[in-house]
């Protein structure tokens, strides 16, 4: 498995089926355009940089299937939509997925509140260069793994390891 299939796995499960849902979810709570949505999808989910190419589609699917309508009209970036009532049907009926989406996206925000995104990128630096290290480079990032990885399992058992200088 490559670091960006692992990266996206972390960042992005089932990335699609879950903005709809959350997407349908802020559109019963309070009407929105296209860059409200992008923007508050990060702020309110942590989900990051949703682009127009992710949420405009999602938003025309869900507008296809019944599940939202515009509220008047206008340009597609400032059209403002809202749930019908049969989206809001479906989200009742997907509540158990639902809940599922908002305990993941509160540990993602979580996780890059933490600095997991910056680690993240770094180990995606690290697989896309391994191949240029030389072995004395290979060596020291094989203890600093080692030594990162034992630290880490320490915290999550509770055991607070000695700070490092």
């Amino acid at each position: 498995m490559s670091i960006d299939i692992l990266v996206t796995a972390m960042e992005k499960p089932n990335f699609r089926g879950h903005l709809k849902l959350l997407i349908l979810k802020m559109l019963t709570e309070t009407p929105m355009h296209g860059y409200r949505l992008m923007s508050e999808l990060e702020k309110v989910y942590g989900i990051p940089h949703p682009s127009p190419g992710t949420v405009y589609p999602i938003l025309s699917s869900l507008r296809r299937r019944g599940l939202i309508e515009p509220v008047g009209e206008g340009k597609r970036e400032k059209r403002i939509y809202r749930a019908t009532e049969a989206g809001k049907r479906y989200l009742e009926e997907h509540s158990d997925e639902l809940e599922e989406v908002l305990e993941l996206s509160k540990r993602f925000k979580e996780f890059a509140r933490l600095g997991g995104r910056e680690m993240t990128e770094v180990l995606r630096e690290v697989f896309n260069s391994i191949t240029e290290l030389d072995d004395e480079q290979r060596k020291a990032l094989a203890r600093e793994f080692a030594e990162f990885s034992k630290r880490v399992r320490l915290i999550l058992l509770g055991e607070m390891p000695e700070r490092r200088e």
